[in-house]
């Protein structure tokens, strides 16, 4: 496997190799597996489409475009609201 070096603030390094040294793991090895754990973005539409037709077959889910959007705008409404002190 060949390196690659990634430029980032010298504190966002700094941050990472503390959390990497807290779970006894170096910095390149907490990032090999922290790549190898997220999602892209392709692979997390593709999840949701599987969670909406897993949804659908079990309950018949199938909101409208209209009201997925206003359940979109009310989870994010009760998301500020959680986030205030």
């Amino acid at each position: 496997m060949s390196d690659a070096n990634v430029r980032i603030p010298e504190e966002a390094r700094d941050r990472l190799a503390a959390v990497a040294a807290a779970e006894g793991l170096s910095l390149r090895a907490y990032l090999a597996r922290f790549a190898e754990t997220v999602l892209t973005p392709a692979e997390r539409a593709q999840r949701a489409e599987k969670a909406r037709a897993a949804l659908n077959a079990w309950n018949g889910y199938a909101p409208a475009a209209g009201e997925q959007a206003a359940l979109d705008d009310e989870l994010d409404r009760r998301l500020s609201q959680a986030r205030r002190p």
